[in-house]
């Protein structure tokens, strides 16, 4: 599975960041990015993306 991406909708909130269990969330130019190498998915965390559903201007998407 793809990681999920964060589109220009982020708002730089910072929560998704706060979220992740395993720190791939940073500060990009523009907005945070998720880097696909450290991903998980969440997988053996959560039963759910955290970012995703952290995110309240809904700017993390599944490709």
């Amino acid at each position: 599975m793809a990681s999920p991406v964060i589109t220009d909708e982020c708002t730089l909130c910072g929560v998704c960041e706060i979220e992740c269990p395993v720190e791939a969330i940073f500060e990009g130019d523009d907005h945070f990015e998720i880097d696909p190498d450290l991903c998980v998915e969440c997988e053996g965390y959560s039963d759910t993306n955290l970012c995703i559903a952290t995110c309240p201007s809904d700017a993390i998407v599944l490709p």
